[in-house]
């Protein structure tokens, strides 16, 4: 009796240096002492030792110690099983259950470990078998766990009509299993059944949920548009206590974000007692894609100083406020942070980081960033190479896009949609026709954005002919295709045909024409000088179509009426506008009132312009030319003044030629093209050849450059 006393208060020793063991070193001197005083021998000592192996050392170590056991028991079995299991070597778990079959009875919860390892590969073939290994030898309903895994494997392997079954089995459900069934249809899509189980099992079986069940229900909630049956969980939660547990409140903070119920949200967020990292996530994300950026910055600055750590999805959506704000300081700085807490390498952090700096007009900035990326994947790819086209960086865009194909990323429409529109502002006709043999060979021709992109590419690279062709090759012409093709018609100042195409389509092809298509047509009439034409297109779009009228097609007619003098017209159109009117828009007409003298309403265009605009000296060069025609020098010097003083500059039109495979780009007055000398004395013997043809220069602006500005 004392000897047996003595054993047992040797064993419980054993077992407290288990508690103390923390390193490989620990766990192999409690080895060798359980082999001197014979506790190996003892199952529950064993199976904790190879639980020690697995966790402090490696695995091969754990299943060393039992590989050397002599009388290995179910539990043994398990316990090594089940450290397999834990750190995911799925195919091993089920390699050893394989072999445990031959030689031991598995129990419940060798089945439930083996399930796992099936939902986790997912392996259905094998986890089927098992299930009919379980209905052979055991009642369905003798344990819930096996119950739970089975309905785990089969929704994990998307087959939740079989995972429904197994549940409908089970006459007394318990909460794991209700959870499992619900989180099922959460991760097959199936949100509404997901609120349906989760009824079910509060009026029907009276179940009560715990935390680990309303954070399941809240996810599967949270995809839904209506933030209702959100809110009757929010209230269950409260009137049972749940309001201070932390997941279930984070899960909540996901449904209001999701629903766009920011104040419900911040409401939520400032009374939670304690805060972890995915709850500051949460409110930053809420707010960041709410409309509500500010806030967003702000409140990860107040995570910052209040030495929250951020995760990648804070620093995620911080930035994304930063984008939608253009706030490129507060960029920069969340970038340290993210270079300093190790997410800058992220592929989300560094996309986001792209999209950032591209937004803020800084693409060498994202360049960088996309350059020190260790692994890019198609996303980052696209975000740089559509920054680069935004930014005007064609040249650098395309070089991006033939780094992509040699890297083995294939793109997609939207890729072959921003590189043609690359090449469309380069001008580069021998590289759209390079591009429509990939597009024709990566079968992408039949998508009627890429091929109104080749349209328009074509157009702008001065070959009508081919965009006309590509045009008539396309089988199935949507609203998209006849909207791109009537804009290169218009480019090339073929206004009739463009015209003649636009009658085409309303009244043979029955398309009904959209916006684009009115700015497509109504731009056409401006470059060709049909004045007439494109307000009765513009009266066409108000009665016929009622269209509302954007920005664009406003100032297309400012333009147009300007050109026929009809500034009292013109006026009209800017004081009937439903939205403010832009620089643009105030630039046709004060281009109109120099064309026809009206220094009275070029004044109130140019007051109305430099208040939304006074960046640009091309505008005040107009109104300049306007006061030196009537010998307004005063007016004339004051503007001079302003223009020095704030060194404003003119934004100067740029064109672009191709010869012989190479691009030539030209801007006014340019000096640094390598034949200047030869294309100035050019100018200059045609110059002679109009004056001998009898052209008189007009020299009713006789200030064009009076300002100095270059």
């Amino acid at each position: 009796m004392q000897q047996l006393q003595h054993n047992m208060k040797r064993r419980e020793l054993v077992l407290d240096l288990f508690k103390l063991c923390s390193n490989c070193s620990s766990v192999i001197q409690l080895h060798s002492l359980t082999i001197k005083t014979g506790f190996i021998k003892d199952c529950f000592i064993a199976s904790k030792l190879t639980n020690y192996y697995a966790k402090h050392a490696t695995l091969e170590s754990a299943h060393k110690v039992f590989d050397e056991m002599l009388h290995r028991t179910v539990y043994i079995w398990n316990s090594v099983l089940k450290s397999y299991y834990r750190q995911k070597h799925y195919v091993q778990t089920l390699q050893l259950f394989h072999d445990m079959m031959h030689l031991e009875t598995p129990d419940q919860a060798t089945i439930s470990i083996a399930l796992n390892a099936c939902s986790g590969l997912p392996e259905l073939r094998y986890g089927r078998m098992i299930h009919g290994f379980v209905k052979k030898r055991y009642e369905m309903d003798s344990d819930l766990f096996v119950g739970s895994a089975l309905i785990d494997m089969y929704s994990k392997g998307g087959i939740v009509d079989d995972a429904l079954r197994v549940f409908e089995e089970y006459p007394k459900p318990d909460v794991v299993m209700w959870t499992h069934v619900i989180t099922g249809c959460h991760q097959n899509g199936d949100s509404d059944l997901a609120f349906v189980f989760f009824s079910q099992m509060l009026t029907d079986a009276c179940v009560s949920p715990d935390s680990v069940t309303l954070v399941s229900v809240l996810s599967a909630l949270a995809q839904l548009p209506n933030v209702i049956p959100g809110s009757c969980v929010h209230g269950f939660v409260i009137k049972n206590g749940f309001d201070n547990n932390l997941p279930v409140c984070n899960a909540l903070l996901n449904v209001y974000s999701k629903s766009g119920c920011v104040n419900a949200a911040a409401m939520i967020f400032r009374a939670m007692e304690v805060k972890d990292v995915i709850s500051w996530a949460s409110m930053v994300s809420c707010y960041a894609h709410n409309g509500a950026a500010e806030h967003a910055i702000n409140l990860f600055n107040e995570m910052m100083r209040k030495s929250a750590e951020p995760n990648s999805v804070s620093i995620i959506s911080a930035l994304h406020a930063c984008e939608s704000t253009c706030n490129l300081t507060q960029g920069k700085k969340i970038h340290e942070i993210a270079a300093r807490t190790g997410f800058e390498l992220d592929a989300f952090v560094s996309t986001a980081l792209i999209d950032m700096y591209m937004m803020c007009s800084s693409p060498g900035e994202a360049v960088n960033v996309f350059e020190k990326m260790p692994k890019k994947d198609a996303v980052t790819w696209m975000a740089v190479l559509t920054g680069c086209v935004q930014n005007g960086m064609a040249y650098k865009s395309i070089k991006l896009f033939v780094n992509m194909l040699s890297n083995q990323f294939a793109p997609d429409a939207d890729v072959m949609v921003k590189i043609l529109t690359a090449c469309s502002a380069l001008g580069i006709f021998k590289q759209v026709l390079c591009l429509h043999g990939y597009v024709i060979k990566s079968g992408f021709e039949d998508n009627s954005f890429i091929r109104a992109s080749l349209i328009e590419a074509y157009s702008k690279c001065g070959s009508v002919r081919n965009a006309i062709k590509a045009f008539k090759l396309t089988e199935n012409k949507d609203v998209v295709i006849y909207s791109s093709m009537i804009a290169g018609y218009g480019i090339h100042g073929q206004g009739k045909e463009a015209l003649e195409l636009f009658n085409h389509m309303v009244k043979i092809s029955n398309i009904k024409p959209n916006n684009v298509t009115f700015l497509s047509i109504l731009s056409a009439c401006s470059h060709a000088g049909l004045i007439k034409e494109g307000i009765k297109i513009y009266n066409i779009m108000l009665n016929e179509y009622q269209l509302t009228p954007e920005s664009n097609h406003y100032a297309i007619m400012v333009d147009l009426f300007g050109r026929m003098g009809e500034l009292d017209h013109a006026i009209n159109i800017i004081n009937d506008m439903t939205i403010p009117a832009g620089p643009h828009i105030w630039g046709a007409l004060l281009g109109a009132c120099r064309i026809h003298h009206n220094t009275k309403l070029g004044e109130i265009a140019a007051t109305n312009l430099f208040s939304s605009d006074s960046s640009d000296a091309g505008y005040f060069i107009l109104l300049s030319n306007m006061h030196a025609v009537n010998k307004d020098w005063d007016n004339v010097e004051k503007l001079r003044t302003t223009v020095k003083r704030n060194n404003l500059t003119k934004v100067h039109g740029q064109s672009a030629i191709e010869v012989n495979s190479a691009v030539h780009s030209f801007t006014a007055n340019d000096r640094f093209h390598p034949k200047t000398e030869t294309i100035h004395g050019l100018l200059r013997s045609l110059e002679v050849m109009t004056k001998e043809d009898g052209y008189v220069l007009d020299v009713s602006s006789p200030v064009n450059d009076s300002l100095g500005v270059c």
